[in-house]
């Protein structure tokens, strides 16, 4: 690039022809290079479209420069080419897609055509590569239905594990380390470690499994899809759980999560339905309908504790 410019000085050409004698190797590729430059003046600039004629080749004198565009010539021949070669391999999407739900529930349409709902604080990607559709669920919860395509699998990845559908209505919560998947209607299948796929649970709808990343295979159970659902309409329903339990659902919806102080604490049982927007309330009122009471770590963070276990 240098070298085309008009203020390229004698004091720099000398330098470069020192550096070209240098080594015959220099002298091979600097040549090389100056080969790339030449072709790339043969690519299309204003008209895309019209045919390619070759110009007659002419011969590359040992220190004669061009200036054609040499980065956006490699850009434009490789890109596609890698990309093409990419999308048969199933390495590269053909789309990709990112989103991030705030502090508000977000309904969602997939390139694919499926929809999902997340819900608050939640992070999903999407893929679409040559063989599958491939979903990434990073935080929070999402509620898919599914486009039907039976030669076109649709993959959840969330934790190690992953969903597996190919047209279907289901839900997928996670927090920290835990997934719970919930189906509503169709079939999945669901791995606890994508690559042990010798340890799949199938599920029907009505039907729940769970798993974390120390678990081989899922745990599978009967699902209340009314709570498990809940979330679509701005309601946390606590059936009789334990704090334990509950914590975890409950910090879905803090800045800042709470923490058990002792065994004794988890144990305890709480119920009832209560808003998304409003769970740092529930949190300030457990005092008043459990035996407990609320203080803080050396991080700040709040913590419960059983009054029968305090000093």
């Amino acid at each position: 690039m240098r070298v085309n410019e008009d203020d390229f000085s004698e004091q720099e050409r000398e330098q470069l022809n020192q550096w070209l004698d240098r080594d015959p190797a220099h002298q091979r590729e600097f040549d090389a290079m100056m080969e790339i430059w030449t072709i790339s003046e043969y690519l299309p600039t204003d008209s895309p479209s019209a045919p390619f004629i070759p110009a007659e080749p002419q011969p590359l004198p040992r220190r004669t420069f061009k200036r054609p565009l040499m980065a956006a010539a490699l850009l434009l021949l490789a890109l596609p080419i890698a990309g093409l070669i990419g999308w048969h391999l199933n390495v590269i999407p053909d789309s990709y897609q990112s989103f991030e739900s705030g502090s508000q529930l977000r309904d969602i349409v997939l390139a694919d055509g499926s929809r999902v709902q997340m819900n608050l604080g939640s992070q999903l990607s999407f893929a679409n590569f040559k063989d599958r559709r491939s979903v990434t669920l990073n935080k929070g919860e999402a509620y898919f239905e599914v486009r039907h395509d039976g030669s076109h699998p649709f993959l959840v990845n969330a934790g190690r594990g992953q969903i597996r559908v190919t047209g279907t209505k289901f839900n997928v919560w996670t927090y920290q380390d835990e997934v719970v998947v919930t189906l509503m209607q169709g079939s999945v299948q669901v791995m606890a470690d994508r690559n042990r796929i010798d340890q799949l649970a199938y599920l029907s709808p009505g039907m729940q499994a769970r798993y974390t990343a120390q678990m081989i295979s899922p745990q599978v159970s009967t699902a209340l899809p009314e709570e498990a659902m809940a979330w679509r309409s701005g309601k946390l329903i606590l059936r009789d759980l334990s704090l334990s339990d509950a914590l975890p659902q409950i910090n879905r919806y803090l800045a800042v999560p709470i923490h058990l102080g002792d065994r004794a604490t988890g144990q305890l049982r709480v119920g009832g339905i209560y808003n998304t927007q409003e769970v740092a309330a529930l949190v300030q009122t457990l005092p008043k309908v459990l035996p407990v009471y609320l203080s803080s770590n050396e991080k700040g963070e709040t913590v419960v504790r059983s009054k029968r276990a305090a000093p």
